[in-house]
């Protein structure tokens, strides 16, 4: 990269972090309600809201010396290791929140190790397939499996199952170490399909690549080169592997609400349940800081495991891509025939009349049952897809649109995909709701606010691509000015690639949406969204489990179809992660950089953000 690259680079690293800080720093001016209300109904619940008492609670907390005031206040308290004191509780914040935070990494570290050995599962029968000589196109259906299970569905099945069915675990709390394993198995084995996925593809890439081949003639032990496999490949994934732990965060809130784990992601949403500030402000810097942290290391690790190879740029050569299986379509066909199937006899039944018994059960006239309120459950699952799959098509369109405008900055759009990364949907949606509260719009907002990211590196480095070939390369010793360059040459030709990684995306995107409803961050009852459906049926599952079959099915299916997309567009596209420019990446003259996809590593980053 030029000078001028680096400092691009260095220049919106340092303005999107202040942005973010800038946004945590005001959120109490940018919050709909009144703080001082909020502490009247917390601390002095036996006074009346006149305007002599609503005014003393300002001078309290300082806010009556305007915002600019209260901001610096703050941020120099940041600084010095004071992060205020909780509106509700009268408490310093930190120590709280580092408690909470250690609880969290506790969890985190348990679901790391679940996702790790069921991700090295995965990954053995790839490795050996390539190494006695039968290249494999990936890591086969059980990842494809485990990777379509969302985390809070999976959490409430374990919990229904494992601790109040058979009574082997503690359903709820944090007393011991029997207390984490439904956590981490409801974290970990998503996490671990995801992993196993992005591993086993790279190393299907690598087995590809000329090296290999000639290390087997050369008469190197099998597994001198396993060894030398696994370090190419995991040169190519760690990065990604990175934004999986990172979004453990956003996967852990659901997981404790669950679980009633004390972690920060549950303390995140009390916060923004009860409009605590302060409290909200510190968890995210913390979650913040824990994703920038993530992030660092997964750069040193990826440039040791790379060495010169990578300062140089000399990379191997991967040979030709394996062609599709011929029955690859067979699993999208099917999970999106039964979900298209259930949306449409869904759409032809009323989802909001009160017609039948109370949690009655399912039958010929009632296909999945009734809920709780007497309403049919295939109704609101069949109209819950327009709210859900509506909205996320829309967010996907604003995603590809912020992604496409973004992605073109090239290195200027460096920093802003690395903050917006370190933030999973769930997070978004809880500093949404401490501003305007919980709606379809803000949970749309929310989800948008973070899934551009992806498009946006997948444009940046389609760019830096599309820029090296020679007729562009020559159009600006012809006078064509650069933004003509991008408008009319760079964008037609990278515009079909970067729309279909973003469709790949989409059913990713609906379950996004469907976490924030299921956290009740999103649309309101009576609304039937997917993840609203779940929330409202989890407290019956034990004696009326089809309350939440229908939704839970839906959303199965939808990843499932995501998952299969990707998988099958992957094989076609064998390529470990490492070979890709990154987004801020110039070429070098004379040389056409490597050609760029949206297979292993662009579709990983879509799934990841999920």
């Amino acid at each position: 990269m030029s000078g001028r690259g680096w400092a691009a680079a260095l220049i919106s690293r340092v303005a999107a972090f202040a942005a973010v800080v800038v946004l945590i720093g005001s959120l109490p001016w940018l919050s709909g309600n009144s703080p001082e209300y909020t502490i009247l109904r917390a601390r002095y619940a036996d006074r009346e809201a006149t305007p002599e008492v609503l005014a003393q609670i300002r001078g309290e907390l300082g806010l009556d010396r305007g915002p600019i005031a209260v901001f610096a206040d703050w941020a120099s308290g940041v600084f010095t290791g004071d992060f205020g004191t909780s509106w509700i509780s009268g408490r310093p914040v930190l120590p709280g929140m580092l408690e909470a935070l250690g609880v969290s990494l506790t969890l985190m570290g348990a679901a790391l190790t679940v996702a790790l050995c069921m991700a090295a599962l995965l990954c053995l029968p790839v490795l050996r397939a390539g190494l006695a000589g039968r290249p494999s196109r990936g890591s086969g259906a059980a990842a494809a499996a485990l990777t379509a299970l969302p985390e809070f569905l999976l959490a409430a099945v374990l919990l229904v199952i494992v601790a109040v069915w058979l009574n082997w675990l503690p359903p709820y709390g944090w007393r011991g170490i029997e207390y984490a394993i439904l956590p981490a198995l409801a974290l970990g084995l998503p996490g671990g399909g995801l992993i196993g996925r992005l591993v086993a593809t790279a190393v299907a890439g690598v087995f590809t690549e000329r090296w290999v081949h000639t290390w087997a003639v050369a008469g190197h032990s099998r597994a001198r080169i396993a060894l030398a496999v696994l370090h190419r490949a995991m040169s190519g994934v760690v990065g990604q592997v990175a934004l999986v732990v990172v979004g453990l965060t956003g996967g852990a809130v659901a997981v404790e609400e669950v679980f009633a784990v004390p972690g920060l992601g549950r303390a995140l949403l009390g916060a923004a349940a009860s409009q605590d500030i302060p409290t909200l402000q510190a968890g995210v810097l913390l979650l913040l800081l824990l994703a920038a942290v993530c992030g660092g290391a997964a750069a040193l690790i990826r440039r040791s495991l790379l060495g010169p190879a990578g300062r140089s740029g000399h990379l191997p050569v991967p040979g030709p891509p394996l062609s599709p299986r011929r029955t690859w379509w067979l699993v999208p066909a099917i999970s999106g025939g039964a979900l298209l199937a259930l949306i449409v006899a869904g759409l032809m039944r009323d989802p909001y009349g009160s017609v039948y018994g109370r949690l009655q059960s399912p039958s010929w006239a009632l296909p999945l049952g009734a809920d709780a309120s007497g309403r049919d459950v295939l109704a609101r699952v069949g109209h819950g897809a327009v709210d859900t799959l509506g909205l996320a098509l829309a967010v996907t369109a604003a995603c590809l649109v912020i992604g496409l405008i973004i992605g073109l900055t090239g290195a200027w759009s460096t920093g802003p995909v690395e903050v917006t990364n370190a933030a999973p949907p769930i997070i978004a949606g809880i500093l949404v709701v401490a501003i305007s509260g919980p709606s379809a719009a803000g949970a749309a907002v929310a989800v948008t606010a973070v899934s551009w990211a992806p498009l946006a590196a997948h444009t940046a480095a389609l760019v830096a691509e599309i820029s090296a070939r020679p007729y562009v390369r020559s159009l600006p010793q012809l006078g064509v000015s650069r933004a003509r360059i991008l408008v009319g040459t760079v964008l037609p030709a990278l515009l079909p690639e970067v729309t279909r990684h973003a469709l790949l995306r989409l059913p990713g995107i609906a379950l996004a949406l469907a976490a924030l409803g299921f956290l009740g961050l999103g649309p309101q009852p009576p609304a039937p969204e997917w993840g609203l459906l779940l929330a409202e049926g989890i407290g019956y599952v034990e004696r009326a489990p089809w309350t939440v079959l229908g939704p839970a099915c839906a959303l199965v299916l939808a990843s499932v179809l995501a998952v299969s997309l990707s998988s099958a567009d992957g094989g076609r596209n064998l390529r470990p992660a490492s070979d890709l420019p990154a987004p801020d990446a110039e070429p070098d003259d004379g040389q056409k950089p490597p050609r760029v996809t949206d297979g292993a590593g662009q579709h990983s980053e879509a799934l990841a953000g999920r």
